[in-house]
């Protein structure tokens, strides 16, 4: 074979595995569509208490001591809860709710709190404690303490991360990941969602603007989990070329091939 076929051969294939592993611009850049958005009113929706969820009850009165044998967490003089405890000392200090949907407070028993908010669930705890007379003018505070939501797949950093935040955007639990690798497929996010015994899956697009305006899917909720697919360069690339060092590789093995076929 002419050398210099072999060489213009060799070059082809080696331009050809280059271009066949790139991204398009339309593959990496988000919100292609920005120019054309328009204001929208940013809805807050409040998580309701799922089971396998942990939440901190606490219960005061203006007669503090009286309160005490309604919680587990030591209260102050003042009587709210008398120290800042880490994320572990409140797991441990929480109520988990139960696969039927319950929790189990001192005193007022168990307590149906599936599909419930955490503002909804003070509300109907100071109804009982009033309604029961068992605390002169009490308050409740319930907070969810183990938010959590697991982000997989073409990221910077896949794993699982706590939020104690009642509105998380997808795009914030995604920059908890440290964001999407170069290679992760922006225009169909796995979103998987498992909400009253019920498990759905959404698809979000993020070179465009209009997922934002989803309030039930632009924000997270504990246990979602985000999916990043590989674009078509990386599956390309994964297949035939795994990395820049074995590229090299072969393009070596190549060219030394050509050498002593043309000698």
């Amino acid at each position: 074979m002419n050398q210099k076929l072999l060489n213009f051969y060799v070059l082809m294939f080696l331009i050809a595995l280059q271009v066949t592993s790139c991204s398009t611009k339309k593959e990496i850049l988000y919100f292609q569509d920005v120019a054309e958005y328009k204001e929208t009113n940013v809805n807050y929706n409040t998580n309701t208490l799922q089971p396998n969820d942990i939440v901190q009850v606490i219960i005061s009165s203006a007669l503090p001591e009286s309160a005490v044998p309604y919680n587990r967490i030591q209260l102050n003089g003042n009587g709210a809860a008398g120290t800042m405890m880490n994320p572990q000392a409140a797991n441990l200090q929480g109520y988990l709710v139960s696969p039927e949907g319950y929790i189990t407070l001192p005193i007022l028993g168990k307590i149906k709190v599936q599909g419930q908010t955490t503002t909804f669930l003070e509300e109907q705890l100071v109804d009982l404690l009033e309604e029961g007379k068992h605390l002169v003018d009490p308050s409740v505070s319930v907070r969810l303490v183990n938010g959590k939501v697991t982000v997989l797949g073409e990221v910077n950093n896949p794993g699982t991360f706590n939020f104690t935040e009642q509105n998380l955007s997808v795009l914030q639990a995604l920059g908890l990941a440290g964001d999407l690798t170069i290679n992760g497929k922006r225009d169909d996010i796995f979103l998987i969602r498992e909400l009253d015994g019920i498990r759905r899956i959404t698809h979000i697009d993020l070179t465009t603007v209009e997922w934002m305006a989803d309030p039930e899917f632009s924000k997270v909720r504990p246990n979602d989990i985000l999916v990043v697919q590989p674009n078509e360069a990386r599956i390309k690339s994964a297949g035939l070329i795994g990395n820049v060092g074995t590229l090299l590789s072969v393009a070596t093995t190549i060219l030394s091939i050509t050498i002593l076929l043309t000698r």
